[in-house]
């Protein structure tokens, strides 16, 4: 079967439209009030990998759901107008969702270059998944 338009096609038009953070600048937001990292793996990669300090799990399948407020599923983290910070393992699925969050008019979203391996990779910080909270 020949598609259309494969994957790599896909996010090679994405990536001509977003924003993609350099891993240094992206550091330097660590810290930052304003921003959120969202991290659009799946919770099993969380699991087995960890994830950026205190960045929102957002999965992939969910991410349009949580950001459009008229959804039932709306979270209101991402109507508080900060700049949002998509990432997962490669950069792959990172820049589709950034390129569709663009579309539906989210501001300020971009992509973390390389994704969380190029993060990893750099040594930069990680920390475990947090746990669900325990009912007493």
């Amino acid at each position: 079967m020949k598609l259309k338009i494969g994957y790599q096609e896909l996010i090679a038009h994405a990536m001509q439209e977003i924003e993609t953070v350099p891993l240094n600048q992206a550091q330097d937001f660590l810290g930052d009030a304003n921003t959120v990292f969202v991290d659009i793996r799946d919770v099993r990669e969380l699991e087995r990998e960890g994830m950026i300090p205190n960045a929102l799990h957002a999965p992939r399948g969910m991410l349009e759901f949580w950001v459009d407020p008229d959804s039932p599923y709306y979270k209101p983290i991402f109507g508080e107008g900060k700049r949002l910070i998509l990432y997962c393992a490669s950069a792959w699925r990172s820049a589709l969702a950034t390129q569709t969050l663009q579309k539906m008019g989210v501001p300020g979203v971009s992509h973390l270059e390389g994704g969380f391996v190029a993060w990893k990779k750099a040594n930069l910080p990680t920390v475990e998944k947090p746990g669900k909270p325990h009912l007493t």
